[in-house]
């Protein structure tokens, strides 16, 4: 327990959701927290996270059921007022070092904007 504490407290997401690290917030709402990426792949880059601290989607446990989902309905949310419900958008989640995994917090990018190759450059 304790050790997920220390965790939370260095994490770079838990340091936005408390506030300590300026982000432009467009959504928060029941656990559920949305700012905008500061390192855009598309013109809609919002990265979507869970506020309970979960390091990735591999240690989600069915507890987070109902978080997860309120999740993608959020990323649904967010398209339709980006205006990009209709042109399409990815929800991408990169689970681990090896999938690109660079903030060990779960979170959604969600991308959109442009039109988006396969596979994922």
């Amino acid at each position: 327990m304790k050790a997920e504490i220390d965790a939370a407290r260095q994490c770079l997401f838990c340091r936005i959701r408390d506030g300590e690290i300026p982000a432009e917030i467009i959504y928060r709402e029941d656990g559920v927290l949305a700012f905008r990426d500061i390192d855009l792949q598309a013109p809609v880059h919002v990265l979507i996270i869970p506020e309970k601290h979960i390091a990735s989607l591999a240690e989600a446990g069915e507890p987070d059921d109902e978080l997860l989902g309120r999740i993608c309905r959020t990323a649904a949310l967010i398209a339709r007022r980006e205006s990009i419900e209709q042109s399409g958008y990815r929800l991408v989640v990169n689970n681990g070092p090896d999938a690109g995994q660079a903030v060990d917090h779960l979170h959604f990018h969600l991308l959109g904007g442009r039109s988006l190759g396969w596979p994922p450059g």
